[in-house]
């Protein structure tokens, strides 16, 4: 398969599409509620919109539309779709919250103290509404490129 072949699969080109406007959507989104603009969210997880639900939500209803929403594949990708919304907005945000928690004790105990240690990465899963705006992100995309490519 070469470059121009992967462009012309409509399920792969929606699931990029979803995920890369999630990406870029952070950045002005953050800046609404910090007043600064944070390029570096361009390449991080977490954030509103969700791109992980973006994406698969992109794909999986990008199935639907081309190979049909009875077909075995479209219920593959809900069930994979499914699970990665909720790893997103569980287990990895429940992460996210234990190093927010270990990071703050850390600080407390070595205040006034320099230490040379690497904190832990506070933003790693999505808040139940950062997932829905990346499924609503990722259905309008879809849906959008359904009616383009047909």
């Amino acid at each position: 398969m070469n470059l121009v072949g992967i462009f012309q699969n409509p399920v792969l080109v929606s699931a990029l599409v979803a995920w890369s406007l999630a990406q870029i959507l952070k950045i002005p989104l953050d800046y609404l509620s910090t007043r600064r603009w944070n390029w570096a969210l361009l390449f991080s997880a977490g954030g509103m919109p969700s791109s992980h639900s973006a994406l698969v939500t992109g794909a999986t209803h990008a199935i639907g539309l081309y190979a049909g929403f009875n077909s075995p594949l479209f219920g593959l990708a809900v069930a994979v779709t499914m699970v990665i919304v909720y790893d997103a907005t569980g287990i990895r945000r429940q992460a996210g919250i234990q190093a927010q928690k270990i990071n703050t004790m850390i600080d407390e105990l070595l205040r006034g103290h320099p230490v040379g240690e690497k904190q832990l990465r506070e933003v790693l899963g999505h808040t139940p509404l950062e997932a829905a705006g990346g499924i609503l992100l990722g259905l309008v995309v879809s849906q959008a490129l359904w009616y383009f490519f047909r």
